[in-house]
């Protein structure tokens, strides 16, 4: 039974048109390639993409500012616990 649903699946996918593949983002089913929907689905996507791009820098920056936070308390501790602070 598994087999015939995995065949009929492959038959359907093979057969299929091929506008079941067009990108639904792109409008390629779409013939007009200048009409304000298209205009609108690429300033949303770019949006999309401006504040994924934000959102992720400022991750890394809080990212490194932790690791030169850490640097900075390790060389601090370091330098209280050696043997020259100790002496004077």
């Amino acid at each position: 039974m598994k087999s015939f649903r995995k065949i009929l699946f492959f038959m359907l996918v093979a057969f299929s048109p091929a506008k079941m593949f067009a990108c639904a983002a792109c409008g390629s089913s779409n013939s007009q390639i200048n009409s304000p929907l298209v205009d609108g689905m690429n300033l949303g996507i770019l949006t999309l993409l401006v504040v994924l791009g934000t959102v992720l820098a400022a991750a890394l920056t809080l990212l490194i500012y932790f690791i030169r936070k850490s640097e900075a308390l390790n060389a601090a501790a370091e330098k209280q616990n050696s043997p020259e602070a100790t002496k004077a």
